[in-house]
């Protein structure tokens, strides 16, 4: 992802277009699941969405991401660090760069950890945890529902651009992270084939949906491919199901989410 978003400079759209903060009430859920509260880690932090939701819990955060045009772009916390970690590092070497095994409290990724190595990535967060008492959760969204109308036409973009997801978007996303390897004994919140099922509101501008909607991978490659599915048919049907371009709405997110803890 990191060659995606450097060589097509996609990093400011894709903070315009994602939402800025995920539900308070999930960080504190998963703050109180965790014995300690001095550091926290956020993989796949992109532009910072979720760092900044755990830093009002631990005291120290560092934001992880393979893209250095993401962390260019990622929001500021006095309490957030922010470190760029390349695919080639070996394992020893992030651990190693994080700071050592059993120091963190909480990892998480949001909407990122199906685009990682799994086994590496898991083992790494198995060496980081604490144990006892730390805990790793990843959760990740694509639905978007608004009303009957709104959720046809998001229904018909979805099929026309499904020739353009990612493999492994198709397997872990679309299956709300059904299919997703979760190898940790769970602490209720989902488990392995079962995640948790949250919704998430979001206030959108119309054309802050539409800048979200273009911003999408396989929206991108499906015009690369010349196949513009964001043309002015759908834009209208987009904007008379929303209600009109002047108004703002709230949506609700589909997401799901896996926590767990290093089985003894």
């Amino acid at each position: 992802m990191a060659d995606k978003y450097e060589k097509e400079n996609l990093a400011e759209k894709y903070l315009e277009g994602r939402p800025r903060s995920y539900p308070a009430d999930w960080y504190s859920k998963l703050a109180a699941l965790t014995a300690g509260h001095s550091l926290a880690c956020d993989f796949g932090t992109g532009n910072g969405q979720a760092a900044l939701g755990v830093a009002e819990h631990y005291e120290k955060v560092i934001g992880i991401d393979v893209s250095k045009s993401q962390l260019e772009c990622a929001m500021k916390h006095e309490r957030v660090q922010y470190l760029h970690l390349p695919t080639s590092m070996s394992e020893d070497e992030m651990v190693k760069s994080i700071g050592a095994d059993n120091t963190v409290d909480l990892i998480v990724s949001a909407e990122a950890v199906h685009w990682f190595d799994l086994p590496k990535f898991y083992a790494v967060a198995s060496r980081l945890l604490r144990k006892p008492g730390g805990i790793i959760a990843v959760w990740g969204y694509y639905y978007i529902s608004l009303n009957e109308a709104f959720d046809a036409a998001m229904n018909r973009l979805t099929e026309a651009t499904l020739p353009f997801w990612d493999q492994k978007v198709k397997e872990y996303v679309l299956n709300d992270y059904k299919t997703l390897p979760f190898p940790f004994e769970s602490v209720g919140i989902g488990s392995e084939g079962k995640p948790e099922p949250l919704e998430m509101e979001q206030e959108f501008s119309f054309e802050g949906m539409l800048k979200y909607l273009k911003s999408m991978g396989p929206v991108i490659l499906a015009k690369e491919n010349g196949v513009d599915v964001m043309c002015e048919e759908m834009v209208k049907e987009l904007r008379d199901a929303w209600g009109g371009g002047d108004l703002v709405r709230t949506v609700v997110y589909k997401c799901f989410m896996l926590a767990g803890k290093v089985k003894p």
